[in-house]
């Protein structure tokens, strides 16, 4: 299992999230991506996206305004 960071400080939708899925089918199973992102849309939009995937999904606020979206590919 790896764990991956990808950052999407600054970053807003749907460029986040189009970084998720591309680097989520690089991955293999059980391996972890941790997105750091800045932007209320990317927080919700990813997540959701994740959960609709079937991925395990957590979000953490590390900041004021700064989020981690951690993300177990799960399948």
């Amino acid at each position: 299992m790896k764990e991956v960071i990808l950052d999407c400080m600054g970053e807003a939708c749907p460029v986040p999230l189009i970084k998720c899925q591309n680097k989520i089918a690089e991955l293999e199973i059980g391996d972890v991506m941790i997105v750091q992102i800045d932007h209320s849309c990317a927080m919700k939009n990813v997540p959701e996206w994740a959960n609709k995937e079937g991925y395990n999904c957590e979000l953490e606020e590390v900041d004021d305004g700064e989020w981690e979206v951690i993300i177990e590919k799960s399948r």
